[in-house]
């Protein structure tokens, strides 16, 4: 027994090659669900923005009916999440730091395994973002995302676009996570090189970890970086 599913071309790259195309016929038992059938052809239901079968509006629990012709249809963006928070895998370390660059609320570990990163992303309530299709089929995950792109630009501009979300740059410490403010040059000095000491006036500090930031070497390139970010979440 088969299925016909017509999957959006915006979720072609997670099927197999010979399965990128306008409709598929996929292998069907009767019996599992639609979600199953989705997933095992490789798309995560932390994917998916709509199902329908024969037309109508069904859920992942829908089990289809002979004849029965499935869409599939990508998460809708802006994909509206209140009080968004994220948490990143270990291999998305640049990205976590441009994230809080910006201001957004971003949980990154680099030596974390997945059922700790499940546990985390459940227990904060925060979308663990990745590019490990295993990690966002697993049961367990209550909100998940998948990173499109191979490099940090890419990928940036892909959750900013996915979620829209508020930005506030220059307020979180990418380091740490922490919330940073403003302190006087005096305050911390002693911590500062003698060329940085000459040439700035402007600092603030990491309330969680002591970090000192100013407007540096590096500050033109990363004010471009906020600039296209600004620019990204203001589009219609």
């Amino acid at each position: 027994m088969e299925l016909s599913v017509r999957f959006s071309p915006d979720l072609w790259l997670f099927l197999t090659p010979r399965n990128r195309r306008p409709e598929v016929c996929l292998p069907y038992d009767g019996t599992s669900s639609l979600g199953h059938m989705i997933e095992s052809a490789g798309v995560p239901l932390t994917e998916i923005g709509g199902l329908a079968a024969a037309g109508l509006p069904v859920d992942p629990s829908y089990r289809p009916g002979p004849g029965e012709v499935v869409d599939v249809r990508p998460v809708r963006r802006p994909q509206v999440v209140p009080g968004i928070r994220f948490l990143l895998d270990v291999h998305l370390g640049t990205l976590a730091r441009r994230l809080r660059l910006v201001g957004l609320d971003t949980a990154y570990h680099n030596d974390m395994d997945d059922d700790a990163l499940i546990e985390q992303a459940g227990a904060e309530e925060r979308v663990l973002l990745t590019q490990d299709r295993g990690i966002l089929r697993r049961r367990s995950l209550r909100r998940g995302a998948y990173v499109r792109g191979a490099r940090p630009d890419d990928q940036f501009l892909d959750v900013l676009d996915r979620f829209r979300p508020p930005l506030a740059p220059w307020t979180r410490c990418t380091a740490c996570n922490g919330s940073l403010a403003p302190v006087g040059k005096a305050e911390v000095e002693d911590a500062l090189e003698p060329g940085t000491r000459c040439g700035y006036d402007a600092f603030a500090r990491c309330l969680s970890c002591g970090r000192v930031y100013w407007h540096g070497a590096h500050g033109d390139s990363l004010a471009a970086l906020v600039g296209r970010a600004l620019h990204a979440v203001s589009q219609p």
